[in-house]
């Protein structure tokens, strides 16, 4: 089955995927992008520290803070923008190894192929790759984890819509969730948007993703909402690049499992006439199992899909909150 999809072009650090890449001659192999990703998604494998000629094996590099010791003020003081625009990237035993420009115009000049995958997943803690946390040093003494690896900074930068995720932060399973979701609501949009936006392609793309908004913000469901509502058709364009906007940084909020909750009650409802007292019960009783922490989102997720089987009904099943990416990702096991 997963042989016969259109896997979705995904990029990822090198190292992730088993490849030798690392300053030592290793790899940091992640089982759950090799094992589990590989069925429905494409991998561009991309090593910026292997592009800019750096080698393996090679010497260490990290992240140091570009101050002027006679300006005032701490390093607290320095905000996070700030800050990324003054770290350098320089060897660990020869400072004046200094890749911090080869490792910005890196980015600069893979934007084309970036702009063709719909997420990215980067190495943690590294100095070109990190996509945040990241150790720096100031005058040899670690500092702050708050800094951010050259390459990843300037190419998420460049795409700010894009999803981005490091493979340590996928081990919760709650952002892998959320990571996944927001790769293929950037895949269906770029396809909305590549097939001709229209204002009625808009409102049926957002009717969607009514649920799957509702879970992750009321807030966010009810501006969307009113934004939709009234769409100008001279700046169409302009409009749909302002839904997208919000729509993926909405879409980065982790859904609560009381949210979750209650959209499973209100799909529910959409069955009130087709199902008689004892299936209701049955329904009540899987989401409350839920709410109690007694079984995953799955069960209640499969037990609803059951039942629209055997009473469909158009608009929950145009709806991707019960079917949002393949069940064979298992990501709503443990949730």
């Amino acid at each position: 089955m997963a042989e016969n999809v259109e896997k979705i072009p995904l990029g990822v650090s090198s190292c992730l995927l088993g490849e030798k890449v690392r300053f030592d001659g290793g790899h940091k192999r992640n089982d759950f992008v090799v094992s589990q990703l590989s069925q429905f998604f494409e991998f561009k494998s991309f090593c910026p520290e292997m592009s800019i000629g750096l080698g393996v094996p090679r010497e260490p590099i990290r992240l140091v803070l570009d101050v002027d010791e006679n300006v005032k003020g701490s390093v607290e003081e320095i905000t996070k923008d700030e800050l990324h625009q003054k770290l350098r990237v320089v060897g660990t035993k020869n400072p004046a190894l200094d890749v911090t420009k080869d490792l910005t115009q890196c980015a600069q000049e893979q934007q084309s192929w970036i702009e063709s995958v719909y997420g990215y997943i980067l190495k943690k803690d590294s100095p070109s790759c990190g996509m945040e946390r990241v150790k720096y040093y100031k005058n040899d003494h670690p500092q702050r984890s708050d800094g951010r690896g050259v390459f990843a900074a300037t190419m998420m930068r460049n795409n700010p819509l894009l999803p981005v995720e490091e493979e340590g932060r996928l081990n919760d399973a709650r952002i892998r969730e959320n990571f996944v979701l927001r790769v293929y609501t950037w895949h269906r949009w770029k396809s909305l948007v590549e097939s001709g936006i229209t204002a009625k392609k808009i409102v049926e793309f957002h009717s969607r993703q009514k649920f799957l908004l509702m879970s992750r913000s009321q807030k966010l469901y009810r501006e969307l909402g009113r934004l939709v509502s009234n769409i100008p058709k001279e700046t169409l364009q302009d409009f749909a690049d302002e839904y997208i906007a919000a729509l993926m940084s909405g879409l980065k909020v982790i859904a609560t499992r009381k949210n979750h909750v209650n959209v499973l009650h209100h799909i529910q409802g959409y069955l009130k006439d087709d199902i008689d007292g004892d299936d209701k019960q049955e329904i009540v009783k899987v989401i409350g199992d839920y709410r109690n922490r007694l079984v995953p989102l799955v069960v209640p997720v499969t037990l609803l899909r059951h039942y629209f089987r055997k009473n469909p009904d158009d608009y929950i099943g145009n709806s991707w909150y019960l079917s949002p990416y393949p069940d064979e990702l298992g990501l709503q096991n443990n949730l």
